[in-house]
């Protein structure tokens, strides 16, 4: 019986995580607009259930604000960026391979919360678990600030210039940056900070935290697509994501831990 007790604490939020996500998978599929691929919505769903059971209802909001946000934004301009052949591929449609480049790092940022807080076998402390709950929302706030800055920067941008020389190149170059589009990452970054600490994942400060590491990790992204992208060609645009929110959820961590 006290087994019964202490096993259900921990299941009861993997069992609504299931129900959630489930119910909103069947949602999704019969809807004429499709914001995800087949498998793309499968990979979307576990995700979600990882989420949820993971770091319940406050994280599940931060990242499905992320998502509808960045589908929307994705969309901005988009037959001026279909014209000038530097839309998103599928009209701006997610398969498993941009769910994944965006949302690994806060996965196991994730992860670590649950394991932190369930068991204590890693030995982290408190001050740990709240380190890896700011990783978690400065990842999605340093992709949301990529998605934006790139789509309105390509959309809108009225002068384009590339990050490590600072010459003219056409919007949409790798690693090419604008006023317009830098502004819109900044407020990206700052809505999802703002989810994070409106849901009590994340302190007044960490919202602080989490733009400067956006920002950071953003300009640094667009460094790796100036430089070493177009050189290797393994260095896809959903691996280049993925060291992206690691560096965002990195550099948070380190700036937590050196300034409060």
């Amino acid at each position: 019986m006290n087994l019964e007790f202490s096993v259900l604490p921990i299941a009861m939020p993997w069992l609504m995580a299931l129900a959630i996500n489930t119910s909103l998978l069947a949602i999704a599929a019969l809807l004429p607009k499709k914001l995800l691929t087949a498998t793309g919505y499968l990979h979307a769903w576990f995700l979600g259930v990882l989420v949820w059971g993971c770091l319940g209802w406050p994280g599940y909001t931060v990242v499905m604000i992320y998502f509808l946000v960045g589908s929307a934004v994705t969309r901005i301009g988009m037959a001026k960026k279909e014209a000038a052949g530097i839309a998103e591929k599928r009209a701006g449609v997610r398969g498993p391979e941009n769910v994944w480049g965006s949302a690994l790092t806060a996965a196991l940022c994730a992860l670590g919360v649950f394991i932190g807080m369930n068991g204590r076998l890693s030995g982290l402390s408190d001050h740990w678990i709240t380190l890896f709950e700011l990783g978690y929302v400065a990842s999605f706030a340093t992709k949301l600030s990529d998605t934006t800055a790139s789509e309105v920067g390509k959309a809108y941008g009225k002068r384009t210039f590339l990050i490590t020389t600072l010459r003219p190149v056409p919007a949409g170059t790798e690693g090419a940056i604008s006023l317009e589009g830098t502004l819109a990452g900044v407020l990206g970054s700052a809505l999802i900070a703002s989810v994070g600490w409106g849901v009590g994942l994340i302190t007044l400060s960490g919202i602080l935290l989490c733009l400067v590491a956006a920002f950071i990790a953003t300009n640094l992204e667009s460094v790796i697509g100036a430089t070493l992208q177009d050189q290797w060609p393994w260095l896809t645009n959903e691996l280049v994501n993925i060291i992206n929110t690691t560096i965002g959820a990195v550099t948070v961590i380190l700036l937590a831990v050196t300034f409060i």
